[in-house]
């Protein structure tokens, strides 16, 4: 699974030290609240009378296939490939309209990274990053750990600028990994860890049944003798 070819280039794990600031993309989940700067109350002017409570409420939105979220008041904005930050500013200035000197704070709550630990049995577990700075080592924990793979052959894969994804290659396997391992990782990255090959399983595996026909045949060879 996730194989590369023998000669595949990978990225280099030095650049994952730079941050890249997540973009908001189609399906995912927010929540936003609406403040000024002054504290004033918001009066929402389509609804006065529960303006300031409905806004304040924990309301999950989300990104449609076009890129636009429905949000009360502003109606479809496009939010699509925007970072978080940028987000806000762009509500802010919308909000501007209605509220005075508008403060907005935009969550995405289901970012997530997929991590194969490399057990068998096709071991893997999706990790919700609750804490925007998750690194590597603590999303490998709370999947479980490496189980039975090889800490020294981890790929992290993550979506690249084209259509491509980027693959990087990390070592875990001595303590010389940690600096690569404390690596904040991003929404949509995959994790895998390449499992140990087990030869002398796979082996058995593959000669058990001519192993079974050769002792049925020599136990009707013996009953017949």
């Amino acid at each position: 699974m996730l194989r590369t070819p023998r000669e595949y280039q990978f990225g280099n794990a030095a650049d994952l030290h730079i941050i890249d600031q997540y973009r908001l993309a189609p399906n995912d989940e927010l929540t936003f609240r609406v403040f000024t700067n002054e504290g004033e109350i918001l009066i929402d002017p389509v609804a006065p009378l529960a303006g300031q409570q409905f806004l304040q409420q924990t309301v999950t939105y989300i990104i449609e296939h076009d890129g636009k979220v429905k949000l009360p008041v502003l109606g479809y904005i496009q939010l699509a490939s925007k970072t978080i930050r940028e987000a806000e500013t762009m509500l802010e200035q919308e909000f501007a309209r209605y509220y005075h000197n508008p403060f907005v704070q935009v969550r995405v709550i289901n970012n997530r990274v997929i991590v194969f630990t490399g057990g068998r049995g096709g071991t893997s577990n999706v990790i919700y990053l609750e804490n925007p700075n998750t690194t590597l080592i603590e999303a490998l924990a709370r999947a479980g750990g490496i189980s039975d793979g090889k800490a020294s052959r981890i790929k992290l894969i993550r979506k690249g600028e084209g259509s491509e994804p980027k693959v990087y290659l990390i070592n875990l396997a001595d303590i010389t990994g940690v600096n690569t391992g404390n690596i904040v990782v991003q929404a949509n990255d995959i994790i895998y860890v390449e499992p140990r090959p087990r030869v002398a399983l796979l082996v058995l595996e593959n000669i058990t049944p001519y192993i079974s026909i050769l002792t049925a045949a020599l136990l009707v060879y013996s009953l017949f003798r």
